[in-house]
């Protein structure tokens, strides 16, 4: 069996959410919210599923639909009634779920927190900005297909993410860096985004890490079938909730320059 089997699949759903993706982010305002909350909402049906495979589905469907609106909500609202409201479907997930209430909680806010992130970072810091994070957890996920199939060698994380080698994962930071260097040649960026980059794709690649080691705590291998050759939501968005994460300490700690060209 080839190990780029699963490579057509994944290119075709990859180009449809790229589309989407990008009409959102360009578009940005309510379009790119509601994009995101629909994301988020999956993102904690998904959660709840893995969790507790036995929750009725209404149940885990309301947890969903509770994230998204919290999610929609903040988009415009960032006071602290609409901040707290990110909690409300991880807190109800304490009472609802008898096993992993724990991880719910702290990954749900986690997940809600780098939704809301998205659309802040595109109010507040320009397109150039998303585009960049987009840029570079993709570079990260693309390096670390190519490079781990075709190099292999040896795992980083055997019993939690079986497939991630540190070839792939050099490789990942290597095409991160490169996305850096292109937004300091072409849309004006200082030096430090190339290392920035590479930082953003080590967050990037925990988010990753994580969203793996729960799946294999639910002994499932994907999140969702929702998208065809990348599992579900969380699998596909793990590595951006955790580069949105590290951009969203950044940014509250130092804030971030406009970036020229956009």
């Amino acid at each position: 069996m080839s190990s780029f089997d699963d490579l057509r699949p994944r290119l075709i759903s990859a180009i449809v959410m790229i589309v989407l993706g990008v009409g959102a982010i360009w578009l940005g305002g309510w379009v790119f919210l509601a994009l995101l909350s629909v994301a988020g909402g999956v993102m904690i049906w998904e959660l709840a599923r893995m969790l507790a495979p036995a929750l009725a589905a209404q149940k885990t469907v309301i947890l969903g639909l509770i994230g998204g609106a919290a999610a929609l909500r903040v988009g415009y609202n960032t006071e602290l009634v609409s901040l707290a409201a990110l909690g409300l479907a991880p807190v109800l997930g304490l009472v609802m779920i008898a096993k992993g209430r724990g991880v719910f909680l702290v990954y749900g806010l986690a997940l809600l927190f780098a939704v809301a992130e998205m659309f802040w970072l595109r109010q507040q810091s320009g397109l150039g900005w998303v585009i960049w994070l987009v840029a570079v957890v993709i570079a990260s996920d693309v390096g670390g297909y190519f490079f781990g199939r075709i190099l292999g060698g040896p795992k980083i994380l055997p019993k939690i993410s079986p497939k991630k080698t540190w070839s792939g994962t050099m490789g990942g930071w290597i095409l991160a860096a490169l996305v850096g260097l292109y937004f300091v040649i072409f849309a004006g960026a200082e030096g430090f985004l190339v290392l920035f980059s590479v930082l953003t794709a080590i967050a990037a690649q925990i988010g990753d890490i994580v969203e793996s080691a729960i799946k294999r705590a639910a002994a499932i291998k994907d999140s969702s079938n929702l998208i065809p050759g990348h599992g579900g939501f969380l699998d596909r968005f793990d590595a951006l909730i955790g580069a949105a994460l590290f951009l969203f300490v950044i940014t509250n700690l130092t804030g971030l320059p406009k970036l020229g060209g956009f």
